[in-house]
């Protein structure tokens, strides 16, 4: 349960009415014990039970009216006079309700000077300093909060943390509160971890990643295996930041088996930075260590799909929907989503070796309303290679629109089907009015420039790229993409370099772009270096249009069997890849 949850407000006079009820036996039972003292006693007892039940009673009447301020006013002076942390609580609420942020902080210092030891009453103040961003003043109450909850509870809370202070205009002010406040925790061995993380989450907020790092050291230094800490670690784990990434896999190398979501979350930031090879390592040794773990098996079976052989692809899916078969209600959803990609994957294959029947089943199974547009693009190729594109682009066409987005992936998926079947001429025409309607959409703008480029306007597609560069410079597809195309032919080849390695500064690993650079290194005419960089790049990520330029670079070196043999990796990938078909073609060979 979250730590920081708390008992819903009594909304109704009929929960007021209890209240004051409770109170009225409460006194009725002191005054019952004490049957020996005077009846002008037991009288004044009786009086006063029935005005807190009468003034509570108003003050819920009040708060029903609108009245707010008075039955914040009437509840507050009854919690007083009662000493009952659940009125004092009811007239927090309210205020917290009204939006009155001072207000309830008011109400919540009074309940913290009844009662000091209070654990509702001290988190109550938190949020609400947090809330109205009082961030100085709430350090003595992040420190009640830690100290008053149970041990069993501290590390929950301490995780918690810097979630409450996200809203802080001064994150810099927040990160050195917080670590003021946790200053009892951080030397605590059995919360060390968890608060060392908490502080290098906020120094994370502030822009301090070197310093979020130190804190992330000194966690596992704690405790190895802190999730927390390793949380951190991977989040901290951009490209360039070593240090963070051989925190996390010293733990995933260590001694014990590590926590397949730990491993997945690791593999999912090899993938955002392009590093297909070790994700695929990394799936495999989750699939062996955690044979019944799903998401392992799905995100193997994405990564086989670029393989030549289709097999162990098609092995790992039919892994995953096996696994995933049933279900309870609260995984339905994301299975459903899960499992559509699987289907949709599987139809990818199944159409690719020609079984477009195959391929039609698979469809028919996705059953997530969010892949539909996805799911509906491959129904349209199969509608195109049976020779009926117009109807394809027609079931396109049809999709549903209710936003801006789903027209625009309506758009792009119509795009698509156009350019996978050659008609880069229509293709054209429809993006051409999609970016007029939406002149600095980057994404449309670098899509058009390809397609200009099919249709041999170079001149048009230089201009639309800078276009881009100046839209968004740090959009590393638009420098790779000219840089690529100068070289493909044999123009301006420094500068051809120069654009190609500013798109490797903003994404290293990417196989795309290092193919790009092993071929202009290859125009340049350093071959041997074209072949160290090109290695890298495909045995990162096997595609068919790499393996041309691989195989053209070993024929030139002589490594002619080599050279044939990627090219058949290659055609196994898409025989029908214009690239690899045109360098075959014109070095007159046979794989």
């Amino acid at each position: 349960m979250n730590a920081f949850h708390y008992h819903q407000p009594m909304k109704s006079l009929l929960s007021a009415a209890l209240i004051a009820a409770s109170l009225a036996l409460g006194c009725g039972q002191v005054a019952a014990q004490g049957a020996g003292s005077s009846s002008a006693e037991a009288r004044r007892q009786t009086l006063n039970n029935a005005q807190i039940f009468y003034q509570v009673l108003l003050g819920e009447m009040s708060a029903a009216s609108g009245d707010t301020g008075a039955a914040i006013s009437l509840l507050l002076d009854a919690a007083r006079k009662t000493q009952d942390e659940a009125l004092f609580q009811r007239a927090t609420d309210l205020a917290l309700g009204a939006r009155a942020g001072e207000t309830a902080l008011q109400v919540v210092r009074s309940w913290r000077q009844a009662f000091p030891k209070s654990l509702p009453a001290a988190r109550y103040q938190l949020q609400i300093l947090t809330a109205i961003n009082r961030v100085s003043d709430s350090a003595e109450s992040l420190r009640a909060v830690i100290e008053l909850t149970p041990a069993s509870e501290r590390n929950q809370v301490l995780a918690l943390v810097p979630a409450l202070y996200a809203r802080a205009s001064d994150k810099k002010l927040a990160a050195s509160v917080i670590e003021q406040s946790l200053a009892a925790a951080l030397a605590d061995a059995q919360s060390s971890a968890s608060a060392w993380s908490a502080v290098g989450r906020a120094r994370l907020a502030a822009g301090d990643s070197g310093g979020a790092l130190e804190a992330v050291q000194r966690a596992l230094a704690a405790d190895a295996r802190s999730r927390p800490a390793l949380g951190l670690a991977l989040d901290l784990m951009t490209p360039g930041q070593t240090q963070a990434e051989a925190l996390v896999r010293r733990y995933l190398d260590g001694p014990g088996q590590a926590e397949p979501q730990v491993r997945i979350d690791y593999v999912r930031n090899l993938l955002d930075q392009q590093r297909y090879a070790e994700s695929a390592v990394q799936l495999r040794r989750l699939t062996t260590e955690h044979p019944q773990f799903p998401e392992a098996w799905l995100m193997l079976g994405s990564l086989q799909m670029d393989q030549p052989q289709s097999g162990p692809a098609e092995a790992s899916l039919k892994r995953y929907l096996d696994l995933t078969e049933s279900t309870d209600a609260e995984q339905a959803a994301q299975a459903r989503r899960g499992r559509g990609q699987a289907y949709l994957m599987l139809a990818q294959m199944a159409e690719r070796r020609g079984d477009l029947s195959g391929a039609s089943n698979w469809l028919d199974r996705v059953e997530d309303r969010d892949l539909m547009v996805q799911t509906q693009a491959r129904r349209a190729s199969l509608l195109a290679r049976r020779g009926q594109l117009a109807q394809g682009r027609a079931l396109l066409q049809k999709l549903p629109e209710s936003t801006a987005q789903d027209a625009r992936r309506k758009l792009l998926a119509e795009v698509n089907l156009l350019r996978e079947f050659k008609d880069h001429r229509s293709a054209y025409e429809l993006m051409q009015k999609a970016v007029t309607a939406a002149p600095q959409d980057h994404e449309l703008i670098y899509e058009k420039s390809l397609l200009a480029e099919k249709l041999g306007r170079i001149d048009e597609m230089e201009q639309l790229l800078r276009r881009v560069m100046q839209i968004k410079p740090d959009y590393h597809a638009a420098y790779n993409a000219l840089g690529y195309s100068l070289a493909d032919r044999g123009l301006r080849l420094q500068e051809a370099r120069q654009l190609i390695q500013k798109a490797l500064q903003f994404a290293p690993d990417d196989p795309y772009i290092q193919d790009s650079l092993a071929w202009v290194e290859f125009r340049l005419g350093n071959a041997q270096e074209a072949l160290r960089v090109i290695e890298i790049a495909y045995k990162s990520k096997p595609d068919a249009e790499i393996a041309a330029h691989f195989g053209e670079i070993l024929w030139s070196l002589g490594q002619r069997e080599r050279a044939r043999l990627i090219w058949r990796e290659g055609l196994m990938l898409n025989a029908d890849n214009d690239t690899l078909q045109e360098t075959l073609k014109r070095l007159q060979v046979t794989p």
